[in-house]
């Protein structure tokens, strides 16, 4: 079969002919039909995430089970699943038995404990595959397994009430979805972008209005929840000012090396700041029906297996918009 392989840290990415693998008990072979190339694919090839190299990377993977390992019940060959970022734990320290393995020290990652998903077939743990709504296409599918489950999961961590306003800060792969489960949950939502260019297609997602900073988003009345999903700590504290009385910030971009300055308004207000990537398995069922339902739609550009290098290129750069996926 074809892969994307990373030979070491930094490396450029190439497509090689590799062994087709092969499940073993209680895994499947996945035929990939679409995988989301991820940011964080980015973090892992510059060395930002350990792992060991050469790898196939890619944690945003959709497909049809080609093949079953030994004791698989649950599963069909034809099947149509999807697998998320957290595939297995020990199943023994306090987090797993506290039914939280994404907390587990030993868990096993797509693309980083076992190969990822930019190639023509994947192996994983059969208990982890999704099945994926009828009528999901797979391209539309396959961002909901990294990009849509941690956004939708930070968004219902914040327990948003129905009269809630929510400001999604950062209005990229995750904020163009935060911006959308905002509105198809019923809220009045406010997108925050300094891209004056993006400002249409936004109010077309369902923003109800845009603004440019923190200072903007006060003036519109502020915000209950604050979705940062962007990759700026600046434009978060920035917009922390707008944080009406008892409101929650949650964090899932990264600025790579820089910390959260948090200002005493947020005392003023008794806010509550919350880390969040991926949590309850129901926020993943949650964010695929509404997908399935037309609710959400994932704005991607699409690239063929053989040209990964050049999406990986623009994913690194920042010039996609606002999701890429690669189909084989």
């Amino acid at each position: 079969m074809k892969a994307a392989i990373v030979s070491k840290t930094n490396a450029r990415w190439e497509v090689k002919d590799v062994p087709n693998p092969e499940p073993g008990p209680n895994q499947v072979l996945i035929r990939i039909r679409a995988s989301g190339l991820c940011y964080t694919d980015v973090h892992i090839t510059k060395g930002h995430i350990p792992t060991q190299f050469p790898r196939t990377l890619g944690h945003e993977p959709v497909g049809e089970i080609a093949a079953l390992g030994s004791g698989v019940t649950t599963r069909r060959v034809g099947d149509r699943v999807g697998v998320p970022w957290v595939q297995a734990s020990c199943g023994r320290c306090e987090w797993c038995l506290r039914g939280q393995p994404m907390f587990c020290g030993e868990q096993v990652a797509t693309g980083i404990g076992l190969p990822g998903s930019h190639a023509e077939f994947m192996v994983a743990w059969a208990p982890a595959t999704v099945l994926l709504p009828e009528g999901l296409s797979y391209e539309q599918a396959a961002p909901i397994f990294c990009a849509g489950y941690t956004v939708y999961s930070g968004f219902r961590l914040a327990e948003p009430k129905p009269a809630d306003r929510v400001a999604v800060v950062g209005v990229g792969g995750l904020g163009h979805l935060g911006v959308q489960y905002a509105k198809a949950t019923g809220h009045h939502t406010i997108a925050v972008t300094h891209s004056k260019d993006k400002e249409a297609q936004l109010r077309e997602l369902g923003a109800d209005e845009v603004v440019p900073d923190g200072t903007g988003l006060k003036r519109a009345g502020g915000a209950d929840v604050i979705l940062a999903t962007g990759n700026s700590f600046a434009a978060v504290t920035d917009c922390i000012q707008a944080l009406r009385p008892d409101g929650r910030v949650v964090v899932m971009g990264v600025e790579g090396g820089q910390s959260l300055s948090v200002p005493t308004s947020l005392l003023w207000v008794r806010g509550r700041i919350l880390g969040s990537s991926q949590n309850d398995p129901e926020h993943l069922f949650e964010a695929l029906q509404l997908s399935a339902l037309g609710k959400v739609k994932v704005v991607a550009e699409t690239y063929r297996l053989d040209e990964i290098g050049r999406a990986y290129e623009r994913v690194e750069q920042g010039k996609v918009r606002y999701r890429a996926v690669v189909v084989p």
